[in-house]
C-alpha cells in the first residue's frame, strides 16, 4: 500500500480527521465536534520506517495483538505497544497483503471510535444499529 493509497483509505472511513505530525507521519483521527466540544482520537499512523515498506501502525484487539505481533514484516508497534497499548505496526515484507491491512485499519478506526463518548457516538451516528 501507497502513502497515497493509504491516505485515501482512511480518509474514505467516516468522521475521520488528518494531521501531519511526529516527524512527518500522516496520522488519522476518528471523531468530531458535539456541543461545541471537539474530541479525536488516533487510529492510524503512516511513517517511521527504515525500509522501502511504509510502516502502518494501527490499533487492535487483545486477540489480534496476540495473533500479528509475530508474524513476519509485523510487530508491537514502537512507543504505543511498550506502554501496554494494543498497537500493530505493519513495517516490512511480507506484512500484509492490502485488503487484510485495509481490514485491520477499518477494524481500528471502530475500536478506537468505540472509545469516544456514547452522546458523541450518537451525534456522529457511529454504532448505531
Amino acid at each position: 500500500m501507497t502513502r497515497d493509497e493509504f491516505n485515501a483509505f482512511c480518509k474514505s472511513l467516516p468522521h475521520t480527521s488528518h494531521v501531519v505530525q511526529w516527524g512527518g507521519a500522516d496520522v488519522w483521527k476518528v471523531g468530531g465536534t458535539v456541543d461545541g466540544k471537539t474530541v479525536t482520537k488516533v487510529f492510524a499512523i503512516a511513517g517511521w520506517t527504515k525500509t522501502d515498506t511504509l510502516g502502518i501502525t494501527f490499533k487492535t484487539s487483545e486477540i489480534g495483538y496476540e495473533v500479528l505481533k509475530d508474524q513476519p514484516g509485523l510487530r508491537p508497534a514502537p512507543y504505543l505497544a511498550s506502554r501496554g497499548m494494543k498497537w500493530i505496526q505493519h513495517f516490512d515484507e511480507p506484512g500484509l497483503d492490502d485488503d487484510d491491512l485495509k481490514s485491520h485499519i477499518k477494524s481500528s478506526h471502530r475500536i478506537v471510535s468505540k472509545g469516544l463518548s456514547k452522546k458523541m457516538q450518537r451525534e456522529l451516528n457511529l454504532h448505531q444499529k
